[in-house]
C-alpha cells in the first residue's frame, strides 16, 4: 500500500506541475475571456498589518494603469496558525525582509519604532479606512496612502482620519468575504495576486504576472520595464580579490524542501565564485518537528516551485516526497559525506533525485542510486546508515537557525551577519559576499 501511495503522489505532482498543463490552463482562460468579451480580472488580497502588503499597495495604481485589467481588491485576515507556525518570528522577519525589498524596488519601507509592529488600534483604523475605500471603489487609489499612515514612525497611534471610515461590522464582513474567496481559490497569505487560476505572491512573483499579461497582449506599453523585475544572482567579475580569508557561507537546508533544491546550484556557484567556505547546515523538516502544513500551502508551493524551476532551467515534478525516514537516511549519509569533503555532491544528488528524478530515498535501490551519482558505493551507504550522530548536528543547526530569528529553509548567512530566508534572497547574499 505504501508503494502504491508513493506512486499516486508521484504521478499527481508530475501532472499537476507540468509546464504543458500550465500553458493549457492559461490558454483556456485566455480563450474563454476573449470568447465572452470579459475583461481580465486580477484579484488582489491585502492584509493591513502585513509589511509585504504595504509594498504591494504602492504598486497597485501603476499595475492598474500599465495593464488592461480590472483590479479587484479584497481585505483579508492573517494566515491561520497552521500556515504560519512561527508567527512572532514571521512578523519580525517580514518587517526586515520587506525593508530590503523596498530598497531594491525604490519603494517606501515599512517602519516601526524599535521593530515593534503597529498597535491593534492603528491596524483597526487602517482596516476601517481600507474597507471604506473598497465600498467607494477607490481602494487602488487610496491603499498606498492609507498603508503609509500605518507603517510610518508614530503609527502606534491611529493614523490620520481618512475621508471615510467603515464600521467594525463592515470591516469584519469585508475580511470574511476576502478570506472565503482566498481559501476557495487556494491560498492563505496576504500580498497575493490571483489571475485566471494562478497565484502570485508579493513583489517576488509579480514579474510572473506581468510577463503573463504581456504574453496575452494586455500591456499598454510593452517597451516599458516591469514594475517588479526579478532579482537574481549575477556572479559578475569581482573588482578585486575574492572574499577575505575565512569568509563563510552557511546554507541551512532540508532535504524535504523543494526550494532547497532550487537554491543549491546557485549557492554552490556563489561560494565558489567568491572563494567562501560553504557550510551545509541541515535541519529536520518542519512537519517532522511537529509543524503541520495545510493543503493550500502544499499545493501552492509545488506550483510555485515548478514555475521557478522552469525559469531557472531545472527539472522538477517527478518527485517522491522524502518526508520521514527517507530524510533521516539521507541525513545519515550527508553527515558522513560532509566529513569526507563531498557534502555538496551528495546533497545535490539527493535533492535532484527526490524532486526531479523520481528516486525513492526510502528504498535501498533509490538511496544507492543517489549515493552512486555522488561517488559512493553501496558498501559506503550501508556503513553510514547506522550512525545516528547526525541527529545532534541537526539539532544544533536548528538552534543556530532559531537564534537568528529564522526558522525556515533554505536560509543563508555570510560570516556572522544577520541571516536571510528563502532562495529569492540569494541576490542579497551575493551583495554581502562582494562586500566581504
Amino acid at each position: 500500500m505504501s508503494a502504491l501511495k508513493t506512486q499516486i503522489a508521484r504521478n499527481f505532482v508530475r501532472i499537476y506541475t507540468h509546464p504543458g498543463l500550465r500553458r493549457l490552463r492559461r490558454a483556456r482562460a485566455t480563450l474563454w475571456r476573449k470568447l465572452t468579451g470579459a475583461t481580465a480580472q486580477v484579484h488582489y488580497f491585502h492584509q493591513a498589518d502585513d509589511p509585504y502588503s504595504h509594498l504591494c499597495a504602492q504598486v497597485l495604481a501603476r499595475l492598474s494603469s500599465d495593464y488592461q485589467i480590472t483590479l479587484l481588491p479584497h481585505l483579508v485576515s492573517p494566515p491561520q496558525d497552521s500556515a504560519a507556525p512561527e508567527r512572532a518570528r514571521l512578523a519580525q522577519w517580514s518587517l526586515r525582509d520587506a525593508a530590503t525589498l523596498a530598497r531594491a524596488y525604490g519603494l517606501q519601507a515599512p517602519q516601526c519604532p524599535d521593530g515593534a509592529l503597529p498597535a491593534t488600534d492603528a491596524v483597526q483604523a487602517a482596516e476601517a479606512a481600507l474597507a471604506a475605500a473598497l465600498d467607494a471603489g477607490s481602494f487602488v487609489a487610496q491603499a498606498a496612502s492609507i498603508s503609509a499612515g500605518l507603517w510610518q514612525p508614530g503609527a502606534q497611534a491611529a493614523p490620520a482620519p481618512a475621508p471615510a471610515s467603515a464600521t467594525p461590522q463592515r470591516v469584519a464582513e469585508c475580511k470574511a468575504q476576502g478570506d472565503a474567496l482566498r481559501q476557495r481559490a487556494g491560498h492563505y497569505l496576504g500580498a497575493t495576486f490571483y489571475y485566471a487560476g494562478e497565484w502570485y505572491w508579493g513583489l517576488d512573483r509579480l514579474h510572473f504576472l506581468e510577463e503573463r499579461l504581456r504574453d496575452e497582449g494586455l500591456c499598454r506599453n510593452p517597451s516599458a520595464p516591469l514594475i517588479a523585475p526579478v532579482h537574481e544572482v549575477a556572479r559578475a567579475p569581482l573588482p578585486g580579490p575574492s572574499a577575505a580569508p575565512g569568509t563563510t557561507l552557511d546554507y541551512f537546508l532540508s532535504f524535504r524542501s523543494p526550494y532547497t533544491y532550487l537554491a543549491l546550484p546557485r549557492v554552490w556557484a556563489l561560494a565558489a565564485h567568491h572563494g567562501a567556505e560553504l557550510r551545509l547546515r541541515f535541519v529536520l523538516p518542519m512537519v517532522m518537528r511537529g509543524l503541520p502544513v495545510p493543503v493550500e500551502k502544499r499545493l501552492y508551493i509545488v506550483s510555485d516551485v515548478a514555475r521557478e524551476a522552469q525559469r531557472l532551467g531545472l527539472d522538477f515534478g517527478n518527485a517522491v516526497d522524502p518526508v520521514g525516514r527517507p530524510v533521516e537516511r539521507g541525513y545519515a549519509l550527508l553527515h558522513r559525506a560532509i566529513a569526507e569533503g563531498k557534502g555538496m555532491e551528495f546533497a545535490a544528488s539527493f535533492l535532484q533525485g527526490v524532486w526531479a528524478d523520481g528516486l525513492d530515498a526510502g528504498s535501498d535501490a533509490g538511496l544507492n542510486a543517489i549515493a552512486a551519482r555522488a561517488g559512493f558505493d553501496a558498501a559506503w551507504v550501508q556503513a553510514a546508515l547506522p550512525d545516528e550522530s547526525w541527529r545532534a548536528v541537526a539539532a544544533a543547526n536548528r538552534e543556530d537557525l532559531l537564534a537568528q530569528s529564522l526558522w525556515g529553509v533554505p536560509s543563508f548567512r555570510v560570516n556572522h551577519l544577520p541571516g536571510h530566508w528563502g532562495q529569492d534572497r540569494l541576490w542579497v547574499i551575493e551583495q554581502e559576499l562582494r562586500a566581504a
